[in-house]
């Protein structure tokens, strides 16, 4: 949300959304210092959640450094210093969305040191995978990454931005797949529905991922539309929009809707 204006809060509210989830993100630029990262933090757990609050929206967010500014191991070391104090706010889920961007060295140094803080202190994850032909990789590197731990269990791992050819590896791990809904580029409704077909409503959601860029904060209801439009029953669509990210974030006990 910290891309989009409050007309969107008051839209996704018309459309019956009762929660946000807002991993920790790019601001559109490269930040300079780990301050910059302690301000967005502080706009993340203090600012949001009054402003979905006024529209009946419970506003939950996640920490870490986004893996788009990874690269400089130095400045990652002093963003990680600053979360565990952001851990405890009432509004924090748990680290993400880590993972890989480009699939370089210093981002897996850094997703790996993620990793380790999650393990610390018993955080959920949510994983960012890289884009198109750098996705399977990054997804392979992203599991193995997270199986090297013993302290990490699969079920409290969510890897975001499956694809057809991502989320049978994702799935196969033990972990949750996120399908995350653009209009031009990720997945379509029609797409993630037809994934939903393929491998079942076990472990899997999807989201309305909303940026700088062309997107959707009603992507998600609108997708639940096509799978009604399908003929899907409407316990399968609410296991799929409600009660599966609900069981995922449950296993936090700060979320509470």
């Amino acid at each position: 949300m910290v891309s989009r204006t409050t007309d969107d809060y008051q839209r996704m509210a018309l459309a019956g959304c009762v929660a946000i989830n807002e991993p920790a993100f790019w601001a559109g630029y490269d930040r300079s210092n780990e301050q910059g990262f302690y301000d967005y933090f502080s706009l993340l757990t203090g600012f949001e959640p009054q402003r979905a609050a006024t529209f009946g929206i419970k506003h939950f967010s996640w920490m870490c450094i986004n893996p788009k500014e990874a690269e400089d191991v130095g400045l990652a070391d002093a963003v990680l210093a600053l979360i565990p104090e952001f851990l405890q706010k009432p509004t924090v889920l748990g680290i993400g969305e880590i993972g890989l961007n480009k699939n370089s060295r210093n981002e897996l140094v850094v997703l790996e040191k993620h990793i380790q803080l999650a393990a610390d202190h018993d955080q959920l994850i949510l994983v960012h995978t890289p884009h198109l032909e750098d996705k399977l990789k990054g997804t392979r590197l992203i599991v193995d990454a997270l199986k090297n731990h013993s302290a990490i269990r699969p079920e409290r791992v969510i890897i975001d931005h499956v694809e057809e050819h991502t989320v049978r590896v994702v799935k196969d791990a033990g972990m949750w797949a996120g399908m995350t809904l653009y209009p031009e580029s990720k997945l379509t409704a029609n797409r993630a529905i037809d994934i939903i077909e393929m491998y079942g409503t076990e472990n899997i959601w999807m989201n309305s991922a909303c940026d700088w860029g062309i997107s959707d904060p009603l992507a998600v209801p609108k997708a639940a539309l096509e799978m009604r439009r399908r003929g899907h029953s409407e316990t399968q669509v609410h296991k799929v929009f409600y009660e599966n990210p609900a069981a995922f974030m449950g296993q936090c006990p700060k979320f509470v809707l």
